[in-house]
């Protein structure tokens, strides 16, 4: 902390920001996917027994629509993402168990980041997810992915960093927060997690990229030399910093483009008769058998890639328990209200 110089440490409000920054920094190695699992993804051809980066991004953003559905918050999204990295990274997974897997990682990180009223129910994330698949098996599949990642599932994310130095920096200025909004932060870093490749960014140096391109924007000097001083204080090298740097700025200018297809935002509430809603109940849960998970060993550095833990076909399905009939909640995916209002 001496590099930053006494005057931009004055006060215990920056004293303890930094001590803070600190312990994240110590921790987001261990909350990394692992960067053999991320590049095997990336080099992996499309096909249908394997999971590729094109899978892996589109799960992602079924993973933000959900979010955006039920109302949660942008740390319940980064963190189910950082968890399904992880798990890919670490299993070798067929393209048919993704669906299960993403609305786990989507539970698992919703009941960690939101309010235990606010987690919305297993059923309506099943009926909303389509990932057709019943309460029975993802329940297990939790267990699973909880197992494999040690349960270590509460991780310092790129979220983390972005808020502490968004902090740092109005810590040390006059400016005003307004003008540097985390809100817009926010919706660039879930951008970039929509993309493989910046999983294995470290998170401090992720958040840092996009805050300097932000400032970069609004042209504030004073920001930015504060910016700069925090970078020095991560130790970071300028050629990992630009490398990032760049990536950042063409994946935003990407999703700033007109071609770029973007969520919307507000939270869908379809609204239907009971008796509708009956008559939808069976179908909603008519679920095919999915293949057994059998438990092997997990890639492992000194191990070649055949050697991973294959979550290939058995001859039993992952659940052949019927699923409950308990009341329906009154949420329904877009395509089916659509099916019900022009059948075919």
């Amino acid at each position: 902390m001496k590099d930053l110089g006494a005057k931009h440490l004055a006060g215990g409000e920056g004293v303890q920001l930094f001590g803070l920054l600190n312990f994240y920094l110590e921790q987001e190695q261990r909350y990394q996917p692992r960067e053999k699992g991320l590049i095997l993804m990336e080099a992996t051809p499309e096909n249908d027994n394997t999971l590729c980066s094109r899978l892996r991004n589109a799960k992602v953003e079924d993973l933000r629509s959900l979010t955006n559905f039920f109302g949660s918050g942008t740390e319940t999204f980064v963190l189910a993402v950082n968890i399904l990295d992880r798990f890919l990274a670490l299993m070798k997974v067929k393209p048919k168990h993704l669906s299960c897997i993403g609305v786990c990682c989507f539970l698992l990180a919703a009941r960690l980041a939101e309010e235990e009223g606010v987690v919305p129910p297993t059923h309506d994330v099943i009926r909303i997810s389509q990932c057709k698949c019943t309460a029975s098996d993802i329940k297990r599949m939790e267990k699973i992915i909880s197992e494999k990642l040690h349960y270590e599932l509460e991780a310092t994310t790129a979220l983390n960093f972005l808020h502490l130095y968004h902090a740092i920096v109005f810590c040390h200025t006059s400016e005003r927060k307004e003008i540097l909004s985390l809100d817009k932060l926010e919706a660039q870093l879930k951008a970039c997690n929509c993309r493989v490749v910046f999983s294995k960014a470290r998170p401090s140096v992720l958040a840092l990229c996009l805050l300097n391109l932000e400032i970069e924007t609004i042209k504030s000097v004073e920001l930015l030399e504060i910016l700069l001083l925090v970078k020095k204080h991560l130790k970071l090298s300028d050629t990992e910093f630009f490398y990032w740097r760049e990536l950042v700025s063409k994946c935003l200018a990407e999703y700033s483009s007109p071609r770029c297809c973007k969520p919307d935002l507000k939270k869908l509430v379809w609204i239907v008769s009971r008796r509708t809603a009956q008559n939808l109940h069976s179908s909603y849960y008519s679920v095919p058998e999915l293949p057994t998970i059998p438990e092997g060993g997990c890639f492992d550095g000194s191990e070649s890639e055949d050697s991973g833990e294959d979550m290939s076909c058995g001859e039993e399905s992952l659940s052949s328990s019927p699923p409950s009939d308990q009341e329906c909640t009154f949420f329904f995916d877009f395509q089916v209200a659509q099916t019900l209002c022009f059948p075919p």
